[in-house]
């Protein structure tokens, strides 16, 4: 805890913040914010328009950041008993648990005024966005595989893409989801493979704790379900060769990855969950050019 009584300066605080909602890490909010731009592609048949781009990027860093706020203010009894997060600015007692939430709220609160620029839909399926993010870390407590909550609330920006420029939800969706849920699930294990030892020590419920012995086994065949999945979502909105390539780019990337990890070295698999952004970069690039190239 943070001993000092000596208040601290705007730049100090602002610092802080920054440091809460991860900002010298964009790998969180990339992650998320990939599948939501390939679904806005796959909606629109191309560039969605700047109004949308704009409205659906800032409000996944933005929801990104709050939930980060939200996690840990959740996390910070846990935090202080693993090396990695010790030092967090709840848990080192730097920022107090009402502040925290006051700023995961105003970057709700303004990611929220962007979603009403859409239309009732998209804006009724934020609530729900909302309410899984709020969850997700309460999970870590008590459900074996608390990834595939992380998964469901890193997906609800599929179908608001959708919903925002067709109103409607195609099966379509569905195939990216599930195939988002499988990356989701793939390099958060590889991020819980590097805390695995002292989420044992504490009771915290990881995936990697749950698969054992079969972790990478498991990351390897999530790879291979988000890949297959996207695949048949291309198939069905009519995506061609460059979407397929990228596919496949994506699919050599997972390989990297499964190198990487394949001796469960704590460095060698957070390098691997840090690469991943590079694997839905690919695969979104890839949809661009096809959908250019087909018009």
């Amino acid at each position: 805890m943070n001993t000092s009584t000596a208040p601290l300066s705007l730049r100090e605080r602002w610092a802080l913040y920054l440091d809460l909602i991860r900002w010298n890490r964009p790998q969180g909010w990339l992650l998320l914010l990939w599948p939501t731009l390939m679904a806005l592609w796959l909606a629109a048949g191309g560039f969605p328009g700047w109004h949308l781009l704009i409205v659906f990027t800032l409000g996944t860093i933005l929801m990104r950041s709050a939930g980060c706020a939200v996690n840990d203010v959740a996390d910070k009894d846990f935090d202080r008993h693993v090396e990695r997060t010790a030092q967090r600015p709840i848990t080192s007692g730097k920022l107090s648990v009402k502040e925290s939430l006051a700023v995961g709220a105003v970057l709700a609160l303004v990611s929220f005024a962007l979603v009403l620029t859409t239309n009732p839909f998209t804006v009724g399926l934020s609530f729900g966005a909302l309410g899984v993010t709020i969850l997700y870390p309460f999970t870590k407590r008590f459900f074996s595989m608390p990834q595939a909550v992380l998964g469901v609330a890193f997906s609800f920006g599929i179908p608001m893409a959708f919903t925002a420029i067709q109103n409607q939800v195609p099966s379509v969706v569905w195939w990216l989801m599930v195939g988002n849920l499988g990356w989701v699930l793939a390099y958060d294990t590889e991020y819980a493979m590097v805390d695995r030892n002292d989420d044992l020590k504490i009771g915290m419920r990881t995936s990697a704790i749950t698969l054992g012995r079969f972790d990478v086994v498991g990351v390897m065949g999530f790879y291979a379900l988000c890949l297959l999945c996207w695949f048949m979502a291309g198939q069905e909105a009519g995506r061609g060769l460059w979407f397929n390539l990228s596919l496949l780019a994506a699919g050599a990337q997972a390989l990297w990855h499964g190198w990487l990890i394949k001796g469960r070295e704590r460095m060698a698999c957070f390098k691997a969950f840090r690469l991943n952004h590079w694997l839905g970069l690919t695969v979104w690039v890839g949809l661009v050019v096809d959908t250019a190239l087909a018009r």
